[in-house]
């Protein structure tokens, strides 16, 4: 196998070399994008889409099969995560949390980034990391403040480094966990939760 996978010549895999190159282009704007929303204000979700929308405009690829290479069960997967995470902030949950976690931490900043960031770990690997860390960040701003903390906060750090390295963990734990899971699902080679989670929890 490893000499059948050497014998590969990987130029083989490009199709279409025009394509190739108009994609690359894009993407380096698309990251450029992310970069510089301090100074462009664009979220980058507008971002990303209008890269997308760029893409499809400059090549010569149909609409029709770039659709069907959607991981649409993913997107309403989010869509239904972040709904969900959107009316427990209106309904109040999220500042009922905020008030008991300060009154709870106090001014303890060591004691307070440990909890935020073992809780981090153990929540992100059951839920997405990316809708608890937009669930996280006004109960963690709430803290910073309660602290009299400024925006380069040790809190920050402890959210991002735990709901980032927990993410790992299961499958569903992070965005890209759960894509590659239904790309390898779609090619006949799926990957179950626990086979997933049986190494994540590894690496984590």
């Amino acid at each position: 196998r490893a000499a059948e996978v050497m014998a590969l010549e990987e130029r083989e895999a490009i199709h279409d070399p025009r394509l190739l190159v108009q994609g690359l282009i894009v993407l380096a704007l698309v990251v450029a994008g992310f970069v510089l929303h301090p100074v462009l204000h664009y979220e980058p979700s507008v971002v990303a889409l209008l890269g997308a929308g760029l893409l499809v405009a400059v090549s010569t690829v149909q609409t029709g099969d770039v659709l069907r290479e959607v991981e649409w069960p993913t997107l309403a997967f989010f869509a239904g995560l972040f709904i969900m995470i959107g009316g427990l902030i209106e309904t109040g949950v999220i500042s009922e949390i905020s008030k008991t976690l300060a009154d709870a931490i106090g001014d303890n900043e060591l004691g307070g980034s440990m909890i935020l960031l073992s809780a981090s770990a153990v929540l992100s690997g059951i839920v997405d990391n990316i809708p608890y860390v937009a669930t996280m960040a006004p109960i963690t701003s709430d803290l910073v403040t309660s602290m009299g903390g400024d925006g380069d906060h040790v809190m920050w750090w402890a959210l991002a480094l735990g709901a980032d390295l927990g993410g790992n963990a299961t499958a569903i734990g992070a965005s890209a966990n759960v894509v590659v899971l239904g790309i390898a699902e779609r090619s006949r080679q799926p990957i179950s939760f626990w086979q997933f989670t049986k190494y994540g929890l590894v690496v984590t």
